[in-house]
């Protein structure tokens, strides 16, 4: 039962809250996609970086602008190629010789939502330059430490690693993402919908943003007060035991992504409209939260599907 003082919904009065506004419009351009503009959503109200990896084609791109346009939320994008350097992404003190002085240009990194499009193109160099920007939300260039401004989240894309001319993220990029989701491709009816519907750019540029950057922030705070009850951390601390004892992996979760998973689970059960996690929203981010940055131990486990493989070995307590 909810607490009669709770500012949250239940969930059966979601359909009218800001978060299912935001679900809405960006189902009307992303078909068929609900689970993952929802994994999206939640990623980004627990403020954490999005991955989204899948084949060229399938919507990528268009999902992480669809995502940061409702938000409401100034953004840019960035092309990475193989020749790009930090200093495309920092930015670069140029001499004014009228002045006398060196002037700092910010780069592209300075807004508050990032699309890295095809980030592992880049160089792993290049890739580095968003690690400390990343983690905390400032960059160093030229010996001078820069805030970015707030609030601020990446979005990256990527191509599978096997494809010609990319770059695999190293473990350390990997875990600066709180989540990682694939699109697939569309079923049948959305795949006709797509087909018989008005272009997708064309929707997206009259797309209008949802939320404002107060409602935002306030959404935000309501994650942070979502309650997790101590047999929810039994569950969750279970889970993450369970890939440092395992053999199936070379390493096992780290404290980051624990804390990853819960706050991840804590904006599922916002957008949900509860006010208290419950297993299956550990489980429904669970997949997005650990695959990334689980690795098999051994090659004929390159294709399992690590987020079922918990599932199935770590039981409700």
């Amino acid at each position: 039962m909810l607490i009669k003082t709770s500012p949250f919904r239940p969930a059966q009065d979601a359909a009218g809250t800001p978060v299912q506004r935001v679900i809405d419009a960006a189902g009307g351009i992303i078909l068929g996609k609900e689970t993952q503009i929802r994994l999206a959503l939640a990623c980004l109200l627990a403020r954490g970086h999005l991955l989204i990896e899948d084949l060229p084609g399938v919507g990528k791109t268009t999902l992480a602008q669809v995502v940061a346009r409702c938000l409401g939320l100034e953004f840019h994008r960035i092309q990475f190629t193989s020749d790009m350097l930090p200093a495309d992404i920092i930015g670069v003190s140029v001499y004014e010789r009228d002045k006398g002085v060196f002037t700092f240009h910010p780069g592209p990194i300075f807004s508050q939502v990032i699309l890295a499009d095809e980030v592992n193109r880049a160089t792993p160099k290049t890739q580095s330059a968003l690690l400390e920007a990343m983690e905390e939300h400032q960059v160093t260039a030229e010996g001078e430490t820069r805030r970015l401004p707030e609030p601020f989240f990446v979005i990256a894309t990527q191509n599978p690693t096997e494809q010609v001319g990319t770059f695999p993220l190293p473990e350390s990029q990997l875990d600066r993402f709180l989540m990682r989701i694939e699109l697939g491709y569309p079923g049948r009816e959305a795949e006709r919908a797509l087909l018989a519907g008005s272009d997708r750019r064309t929707m997206l540029a009259a797309l209008a943003p949802v939320l404002a950057p107060t409602e935002l922030l306030g959404l935000q705070k309501q994650v942070d007060a979502v309650h997790v009850a101590p047999a929810l951390l039994d569950y969750v601390q279970a889970i993450i035991e369970h890939t440092r004892r395992s053999s199936d992996y070379v390493a096992g979760l780290s404290p980051r992504a624990a804390l990853g998973l819960v706050h991840a689970a804590r904006a599922w059960a916002l957008i949900e409209g509860r006010d208290k996690v419950i297993p299956e929203d550990v489980q429904a981010v669970l997949p997005g939260v650990a695959a990334h940055r689980l690795r098999p131990a051994h090659d004929a486990q390159r294709r399992v599907d690590v987020g079922a493989q918990l599932l199935a070995a770590v039981p409700i307590p």
